[in-house]
């Protein structure tokens, strides 16, 4: 993994020359996957956090192969993939953040999930859950061959865990010019909820919340609203960046280490990975 990360470039972004399509479009039908797309990248963070001293937390070989791991599968999948690199508690931490080539990049559509997990667990549903959704999502994006109208970014952040510590590093590092260029901001944090019965929906940015309550609601799946807050959309909100995503509420095994694979619902982590891909669909194609 050392070898793996000493290899990356160590960026804050990408460079505004990113190829634009001759003719942006979005399919107007997202697609949808199944949990046999989503549930096997749960299984490898598991197994990742089982081998590695049983947890991937912030400064462990567990956060260090997580990462390995996502930007691997981005890699292979022809996205452009950068590591940020910041320093928290004597340690270096790592956000990866994945660029898809196409698109506006003044308009940029930002979709994230924290990677890490606390000391105690490997933390698959907090939040192996919400990064392997927003992984699901990224690979879908480029199995479509997406030539989106708005540019297309995807992070996994480290060190959340210690409060939000590697989003908040990402966006302090970003140029006033940067930051002004994201549109909106999107995050997704427990997102396989065993027994969920309510989507707690990030109301900042009102095509994302509609976007995500239309969802829902086309499915008798009921919404509860939410401000700013508790979560890694508060470092981009904080910036005055509009912000959106939803949740699927804390489990039994919080923070425990049983937070294990096994404490994820498939059919609820594969409906929250439906409703990211739906919505990134809807905004990507919108200036």
């Amino acid at each position: 993994m050392t070898a793996v990360l000493s290899l990356c470039t160590v960026l804050v972004g990408v460079p505004l020359g990113i190829p634009a399509a001759a003719e942006p479009h979005t399919d107007p039908t997202p697609p949808v996957v199944t949990a046999d797309q989503v549930m096997p990248h749960l299984t490898a963070l598991q197994r990742i956090a089982d081998r590695d001293g049983g947890n991937r937390a912030h400064g462990t070989q567990g956060y260090r192969d997580s990462v390995a791991y996502v930007k691997t599968a981005l890699d292979t999948a022809g996205f452009r993939t950068t590591l940020h690199r910041f320093t928290h508690d004597g340690s270096a931490g790592y956000n990866l953040v994945a660029d898809w080539p196409g698109g506006d990049a003044r308009h940029i559509v930002f979709a994230g999930a924290h990677l890490d997990s606390v000391e105690t667990g490997p933390g698959i549903n907090d939040n192996g859950s919400g990064s392997a959704a927003l992984l699901a999502t990224a690979l879908e994006v480029a199995k479509a061959g997406m030539t989106p109208q708005r540019h297309l970014r995807f992070a996994w952040w480290g060190a959340e865990e210690a409060g939000m510590v590697g989003s908040a590093a990402y966006v302090r590092d970003l140029p006033a010019a940067e930051r002004d260029r994201i549109d909106v901001y999107l995050n997704m944090d427990m997102a396989g909820t065993k027994g969920n019965r309510t989507w707690l929906v990030v109301e900042d940015d009102p095509a994302a919340a509609k976007a995500f309550n239309d969802y829902f609601a086309a499915r008798n799946l009921p919404t509860f609203g939410i401000g700013i807050g508790g979560s890694d959309h508060v470092s981009f909100g904080d910036a005055g960046i509009p912000v959106g995503g939803f949740a699927t509420g804390l489990d039994a095994c919080y923070h425990e280490a049983c937070d294990r694979v096994e404490n994820v619902d498939p059919t609820t982590e594969t409906t929250s990975t439906n409703a990211f891909i739906n919505t990134v669909w809807q905004l990507a194609g919108r200036h």
